[in-house]
């Protein structure tokens, strides 16, 4: 048996209402932060989804603020159900949906599912504000930090990055940030597709208040999505096609990937789990170089 094994054994049988119940579990592959499990429970008509937290992840991750997060994702019917179980001990619970499957980068070249996801977003924009307010910059300057007192890997134009970094913070900080309920974390597994094309939204873990157009950014990034289909974007979502909106989400996309890449490198320094964070890194950090050097650069700072 491996320690994560036993680990998630100890979590179950702490749960009183599954007690003297037959009991399976198997992993579930995707996620790069967590250990995460199916629970199949004698008695029970669906199957449970329960996220260990990985170690260190205490770091970056408010676990009462995910978990707020995915109840409201809940009740306005964009997420799972979810169990408080163990919320107690920072593990969190929700019903497996078995009859969705997670999305994947070509899912979304379909402008139909686009529009869906678009539409998803919109959702949990217009949802309560969270009690997490959270930045792009409280992220990049919480991660920079932490690599820094773990002594991780820096890039050599880190001193320039920093400062393409601090000029895009000043720019958007004087147009002004639009702070709703952001998602922040817009891998393809946390998009499940129903055969009716529709869309959840799982793992909320990174939620937090944060500008709006960050959101559409760095899924824009994660999803590889060129100029063209971000126009298409904002005007989903504007209404109407905007300059300053289309400069915004560029900036953005720029910011997100500073974030994860400075995020990786703590992730090098820290997690147990079997992935490159190192490469995941330097190819975020080659990305945001690749936005930063274009020579309209200058120009979308001044449109924000």
């Amino acid at each position: 048996m491996t320690e994560a094994e036993r680990a998630v054994e100890v979590a179950i049988a702490e749960i009183p209402a599954w007690r003297g119940r037959n009991i399976t579990y198997r992993p579930v592959s995707g996620g790069i932060s967590n250990t995460n499990w199916r629970i199949d429970v004698e008695g029970e008509s669906g199957s449970f989804f329960l996220k260990m937290p990985g170690r260190g992840t205490e770091m970056f991750i408010d676990r009462k603020a995910a978990q707020a997060a995915s109840r409201q994702a809940e009740a306005i019917g964009l997420g799972p159900r979810t169990y408080d179980y163990l919320a107690h001990r920072d593990i969190e619970i929700a019903e497996f949906i078995a009859d969705r499957r997670p999305s994947t980068h070509r899912d979304f070249s379909d402008p139909v599912l686009r529009a869906q996801a678009v539409g998803a977003y919109k959702r949990f924009h217009e949802a309560p504000l969270l009690p997490l307010t959270k930045t792009i910059f409280d992220m990049i300057d919480e991660h920079k930090r932490q690599v820094m007192e773990l002594g991780g890997f820096l890039p050599p134009d880190h001193a320039w990055l920093d400062t393409q970094y601090r000029l895009a913070r000043q720019a958007l900080e004087a147009s002004g940030l639009d702070l709703v309920p952001c998602f922040n974390d817009p891998m393809p597994g946390n998009f499940l597709i129903g055969d009716d094309g529709s869309i959840k939204l799982i793992d909320f873990e990174y939620a937090s208040n944060n500008d709006r157009l960050y959101d559409l950014a760095i899924w824009s990034g994660e999803m590889f999505f060129p100029e063209d289909v971000d126009r298409e974007i904002i005007e989903a979502y504007c209404g109407r096609y905007d300059r300053a909106a289309h400069a915004r989400l560029i900036v953005h996309k720029a910011l997100a990937d500073l974030k994860w890449s400075t995020w990786a490198m703590v992730q090098n320094r820290i997690s147990t789990l079997d992935f490159d964070f190192y490469k995941y890194g330097i190819w975020k950090h080659m990305r945001a170089r690749s936005i930063i050097s274009d020579p309209r650069w200058p120009t979308f700072l001044k449109e924000l």
